[in-house]
């Protein structure tokens, strides 16, 4: 007997993710710029992550062999983190102890689908999930909007 086989793109397997991680958020636009312009910016964690997502201060590559890093990152608010980084073109996920992110993109027409992901893993994310939820979308929508705008700068 054989069974189906289906490929999924990055941003089919975000929203994979995004479902199995309880109280995680995910929101989705389609960027008016090519995948690899969109995907040079995402992708460059030390200078435009904090540019990106206003709640992140900064971010140091502390090891880096290839797809797989570690990285330090601090928060506005004080809270530092060391995340284990899994970065390739069209993909990126990126956890600690206590977050989960995830960035993805896939060409679209002549554009780019960009696919950005958060999830917090504290006690109570399951019971939360609703809350966080609704609570993580207007993130997602502001880290798409400065997204538009760096690519743009070019």
């Amino acid at each position: 007997m054989s069974w189906p086989v289906t490929e999924l793109d990055a941003v089919a397997r975000m929203r994979v993710l995004a479902a199995a991680l309880p109280g995680a958020f995910i929101t989705e636009a389609v960027l008016d710029a090519p995948f690899d312009r969109v995907w040079a910016v995402a992708a460059d964690l030390e200078n435009e992550l904090p540019r990106l997502l206003r709640t992140v201060r900064s971010v140091r590559i502390i090891r880096d062999d290839g797809e797989d890093q570690v990285a330090d990152i601090t928060g506005h608010f004080g809270l530092r983190d060391s995340f284990d980084v899994v970065l390739r073109s069209g993909w990126c996920v990126m956890q600690s102890g206590r977050v989960v992110g995830g960035m993805a993109a896939v060409a679209e027409g002549s554009g780019t689908r960009f696919a950005f992901l958060g999830a917090l893993r504290v006690p109570g994310t399951r019971t939360l999930g609703p809350v966080l939820r609704r609570a993580g979308r207007p993130l997602g929508r502001g880290m798409h909007a400065r997204l538009r705008e760096r690519v743009a700068e070019g």
